[in-house]
């Protein structure tokens, strides 16, 4: 069985802006948003973030008949790029809404 085959959710592709913010602070970074899933999402940005720490997330969706989410979310792993960017990997604690 692959890897893929035994997520709980299905992940999705998706290459959208979002904004973030750690949550014991009130100035937001900006990210790509390159995966998500029903329990996880991966964006790529020039920050880098400690795995553990807390963030609240914004994804706006390109298409303007997909709403945009607000979630709470936990870092789980942090992956530096060629490009001088990370990409930073979270797990979905909870929806704002």
């Amino acid at each position: 069985m692959q890897y893929d085959e035994k997520r709980a959710f299905m992940r999705v592709d998706v290459n959208c802006d979002m904004a973030y913010r750690l949550v014991d602070s009130s100035e937001f970074q900006f990210a790509r948003c390159t995966s998500l899933s029903g329990s996880g999402v991966s964006f790529i940005t020039p920050q880098i973030c400690d795995e553990g720490k807390a963030i609240e997330i914004s994804i706006t969706p390109q298409n303007p008949l997909t709403p945009a989410l607000t979630a709470f979310v936990e870092v789980i792993r942090i992956s530096a790029l060629h490009t001088g960017n990370y990409e930073i990997a979270a797990t979905i604690k909870s929806i704002k809404g």
